[in-house]
């Protein structure tokens, strides 16, 4: 802990906490913007894990997932040096949008370049000013608007690290997800960093489930990694790794009445759900091609032929999954753990 540790200019000294104002381009009314970052730094040396949400600024479970995490008490006993950064897409965040001003992603705009569009500079600027000094990341997101995920981890799962962490999250459910051009993930393997990313929710909503499973997934890789002390616990559920996933796609336009809850087991052939024009004429069926668990699906019953209705995840065994699912489920409700981060829950 001898090495200055240093973020947008600031010193943060050994066993000290700090929220840097991170300076960001200025708005188009030359208000100044500024990105605050949480960084706390433990009195002994040890990992420095970089924890990010809101890439997309309507994305806000995150949010509140890093306001619980460094409100945690355990992190008195910190060793190495935790980022936490609520909001990475100011931009998009003022405006509940996705994007940023430019209309650009900016998780599809990474490392970045220094004389690019605006994404392309506040991408390169993460890069060289902050995931650089990271050797963990956990990045939080949700579905997009108008869809909702089921709590699950994603990431190269053919790096060993990678894997235990995954694992050490415990979430129910684990995708090795193939690393996609221009993502902070894609960005950060390239130089070695191990990379977590946490899907749950719906975009501009709170989920109780979600948060609490995020704020003790992170608390689990820290510990994991040894920025705190390992817990004795038993394990009542072992995660379950995704064996191929497929979203069932729209076969007409019209008005859709899923009948299927996020996180439930159906079989093939089952129906999931129904399209029928406004009129209640002309309905059509959905049905699951194949045995699994609802993973992801869409909250807007006006849909469109091609529109992604229901995410269905296959495993070798479906039956385990389920199990992982329901214990999972049981655990997080806020009745069975109100003290779990010590904030009231959110209905």
């Amino acid at each position: 802990m001898t090495e200055p540790f240093i973020i947008a200019g600031r010193e943060i000294k050994p066993g000290s906490r700090e929220i840097v104002e991170f300076p960001l381009p200025p708005l188009s009314t030359h208000s100044d913007l500024e990105m605050p970052i949480h960084v706390l730094r433990g009195k002994k040396s040890g990992p420095c894990l970089l924890v990010c949400a809101a890439l997309h600024g309507d994305e806000i479970n995150g949010i509140e997932i890093i306001r619980r995490l460094v409100g945690l008490k355990t992190l008195a006993n910190l060793r190495g040096t935790l980022i936490a950064i609520p909001i990475v897409n100011v931009y998009g965040f003022i405006h509940m949008s996705r994007y940023l001003p430019d209309r650009r992603d900016l998780n599809r705009s990474f490392p970045g370049s220094d004389k690019g569009s605006l994404a392309a500079r506040l991408a390169n600027l993460f890069m060289q000013e902050i995931v650089s000094k990271a050797t963990h990341g956990i990045d939080l997101h949700t579905a997009a608007i108008h869809r909702d995920n089921f709590p699950q981890i994603r990431g190269n799962l053919e790096c060993p690290v990678t894997l235990k962490l995954a694992e050490a999250f415990r979430a129910p459910l684990i995708i090795d997800a193939a690393l996609r051009p221009g993502t902070i993930r894609e960005a950060a393997v390239a130089k070695g960093i191990p990379w977590l990313v946490y899907e749950a929710g719906e975009a501009l909503r709170f989920d109780e489930v979600s948060i609490r499973a995020g704020v003790r997934g992170i608390v689990n890789v820290m510990r994991e990694i040894g920025m705190l002390r390992k817990s004795i616990s038993l394990k009542s559920f072992v995660p379950r790794t995704v064996k191929s996933n497929a979203w069932i796609r729209a076969p007409q336009s019209g008005i859709l009445r899923l009948v299927v809850k996020l996180g439930a087991c159906v079989n093939k052939d089952d129906i999931l759900g129904y399209v029928s024009d406004p009129y209640g004429e002309n309905q059509t069926e959905i049905t699951a091609p194949n045995t699994g668990i609802i993973i992801g699906r869409t909250n807007l019953p006006l849909i469109h032929e091609g529109d992604a209705l229901v995410h269905l995840a296959r495993f070798r065994n479906t039956e385990n999954a389920t199990e992982a699912v329901d214990v999972f489920q049981s655990e997080l409700e806020p009745s069975e753990t109100e003290g779990l981060s010590g904030t009231t829950p959110i209905i």
